[in-house]
C-alpha cells in the first residue's frame, strides 16, 4: 500500500489498517494487484504491478517521478521468502509480470530497482535489483539518484 496511498494515510493505517486496505483492494479490483509465485504448492514470492496511475506516490517522488507521459505499467514491489532467495525467483516473477502486463495490453513496463553500492539488507531491495531488470530485457531510461535507476521495457 506504500505506493498507493498518500504518506499521511499510509502512516495512519500502519499495521492492521493497511493490511485491511490490501484485502479490500484484492477483493474489489478488476485485476489482481500483483502476482504470486509458488514452489511445490507453497507461496514463495510476490510482485506488485499495475498501471502507474494507480501508484500516486510515484508522481510525488523526486527520484521516481514519471520520465514522460507514456502509458506505463509499474513494478513497485517484490517479496521473496527467505528460503527461496538467490534462486532466480525474482527474475521469474518479473518475466511473469511482463507477460501479465502484455496480456492487459500495456505498452511499457517500468521498474524502480536499486543498484546498491555494497551489500544491502534484503529489506532495502524490495523494489528489485537493477541486475534482475537488465536480465529481463529492461533498459535504463532515467537516473535521478546514484543508486536508483528507472528501467523500462517495451512490451
Amino acid at each position: 500500500m506504500w505506493w498507493r496511498l498518500p504518506l499521511k494515510e499510509w502512516k495512519a493505517g500502519k499495521g492492521q489498517g493497511n493490511l485491511k486496505a490490501v484485502r479490500r483492494l484484492v477483493k474489489a479490483a478488476d485485476l489482481p494487484p500483483g502476482l504470486l509465485a509458488y514452489v511445490e504448492d507453497e507461496p514463495a514470492g510476490w510482485i506488485a504491478l499495475a498501471p502507474r496511475a494507480e501508484y500516486p506516490r510515484l508522481a510525488g517522488s523526486r527520484v521516481l517521478k514519471p520520465v514522460d507521459d507514456q502509458p506505463v505499467w509499474s513494478v513497485t514491489c517484490f517479496f521473496i521468502a527467505r528460503a527461496h532467495r538467490g534462486r532466480g525467483l525474482g527474475l521469474a516473477l518479473l518475466e511473469a509480470a511482463v507477460e501479465f502486463a502484455r496480456d492487459q495490453r500495456a505498452e511499457w513496463l517500468e521498474g524502480y530497482p536499486v543498484e546498491p553500492r555494497s551489500r544491502q539488507a534484503d529489506a532495502f531491495v524490495y523494489t528489485g535489483l537493477r541486475s534482475t531488470f537488465a536480465k529481463a530485457g529492461f533498459e535504463e531510461v532515467a537516473r535521478r539518484s546514484p543508486t536508483r535507476p528507472i528501467m523500462r521495457r517495451k512490451l
